[in-house]
């Protein structure tokens, strides 16, 4: 690991993840939805600032989903993958800090800049996961993605530690109350996001096609190009099962972050100590991704994956015998060893069985199935709530998303899907 710290490339291409990671700890999971109910939405009733906030989400998130593989045709036509995570970077980064202009009530004034920022963060990533095609080869695609994640955790969960002792101790750090914190934070975000993308911008060197193309020309291209893609993805049967398989167990990876926060207030733990266990998950991932990126190198990565989902499959029954808060940290520690082993080691074997003159409108695709990820999962259990009327056993509904995804991730044939992307490349 130490060698491809080194590589300048390698280094500056997992920064980013450390830059980003600032806006989905600080802002998404931690400060953004209390700070929406208890600030902007303090006025409003309850289940109508549920509604906005998820409006937002939701919003969002369609916005991406609509324009991810859009915009991965279009940047691979143009040779643009890098121009347009600068460009989303830095919209992401200008709008968690614009959070700070939005008033105690205003919280019209904070969802729009709250979709502008998400958007700019999600946008970023398409071209971030796709770039990995050009700073690491196909034996290092392991580590190198191993260790964008592992940068993530930690760059993450300090900055959010910061933050979180700023809330706590507003005076010790010059504010006036845990509010201005809270708004200073946003600030702190979008700064650190800003400046940990230069090494990117410096260091992180894009193949240029031979022709030169514009920007009106790159996206009549772009269209074209996604419309073969669909073609392209029946041909390639083996991506086809993997995009399946990796949208139903990332959906229940993704439903257990989002609503584990809720599970555990629903089960009467303090506030305080969820974002403890927050914390805990995200320092704990940080070797934990490491250590994947090595344990997939080693045995393979659909092995390792399969032990990563079978530890998700334990949390589910765990989750279901929670009794108290020391459990909950337990199940943190847990979280924490496999949530960045499952993400890192799906980018880099998807990274592997794509043709990489096509990575970024791929990786649009990749991208897409991402945010419609935990849409199943929490509908799922809100269902078997009402249904049931036990929270206890929500948790266990989200077992049938990681059976199927590992049934379908076990139909993968890695070399199949590597010698048909190199066929297509070559066309």
């Amino acid at each position: 690991m130490r060698a491809l710290i080194k590589d300048k490339k390698i280094f500056a291409w997992a920064m980013y993840d450390w830059a980003n990671s600032a806006y989905t700890t600080t802002v998404m999971a931690g400060f953004f939805p209390v700070f929406f109910k208890n600030f902007w939405a303090h006025d409003l009733p309850a289940t109508d600032s549920s509604f906005y906030l998820g409006l937002a989400n939701s919003i969002a998130s369609l916005i991406v989903v609509l324009l991810a593989p859009i915009l991965g045709a279009i940047a691979d036509r143009g040779s643009a993958k890098k121009r347009f995570l600068i460009f989303f970077a830095f919209m992401g980064a200008v709008m968690s800090g614009a959070l700070v202009m939005a008033g105690r009530g205003e919280w019209e004034l904070a969802v729009l800049i709250y979709i502008l920022a998400t958007l700019g963060y999600s946008g970023s990533v398409i071209f971030y996961d796709a770039l990995i095609v050009n700073v690491a080869s196909h034996e290092r695609m392991d580590k190198v993605s191993a260790l964008g994640y592992a940068y993530g955790y930690l760059g993450g969960g300090l900055l959010f530690m910061v933050n979180v002792l700023m809330t706590l101790f507003p005076s010790a750090f010059g504010l006036a109350d845990a509010a201005q914190a809270v708004q200073v934070s946003f600030v702190t975000v979008a700064l650190w996001w800003a400046a940990f993308t230069v090494p990117l911008l410096l260091w992180v060197e894009e193949e240029k096609r031979a022709e030169k193309i514009g920007i009106i020309a790159a996206t009549r291209a772009g269209f074209q190009q996604l419309s073969a893609t669909f073609h392209e993805l029946r041909q390639l049967r083996v991506v086809s099962l993997f995009l399946v398989g990796y949208w139903l167990y990332i959906d229940g990876v993704d439903t257990i972050v989002r609503m584990a926060v809720d599970y555990g207030l629903s089960l009467g733990f303090e506030q305080n100590s969820l974002i403890v266990a927050l914390l805990i998950t995200q320092f704990v991932g940080f070797p934990a991704a490491i250590a994947f990126g090595y344990l997939g190198e080693r045995i393979g990565t659909k092995p390792a994956l399969y032990i990563a989902i079978s530890v998700y499959i334990m949390v589910c029954i765990y989750g279901y015998f929670l009794e108290a808060v020391y459990e909950f940290y337990i199940l943190a520690v847990v979280i924490g060893l496999v949530q960045g082993g499952v993400q890192s080691l799906s980018r880099s074997l998807y990274a592997r069985i794509i043709p990489k003159n096509k990575s970024a409108e791929f990786f649009g695709f990749f991208n897409m199935l991402g945010k419609f990820a935990a849409v199943i999962g929490p509908l799922l259990m809100g269902w078997v709530a009402v249904l049931t009327g036990s929270s206890r056993l929500s948790i266990l509904s989200i077992l049938v998303l990681f059976v199927l995804g590992l049934f379908f991730l076990s139909r993968v044939n890695e070399a199949e899907g590597v010698q048909a992307a190199k066929k297509l490349e070559s066309l």
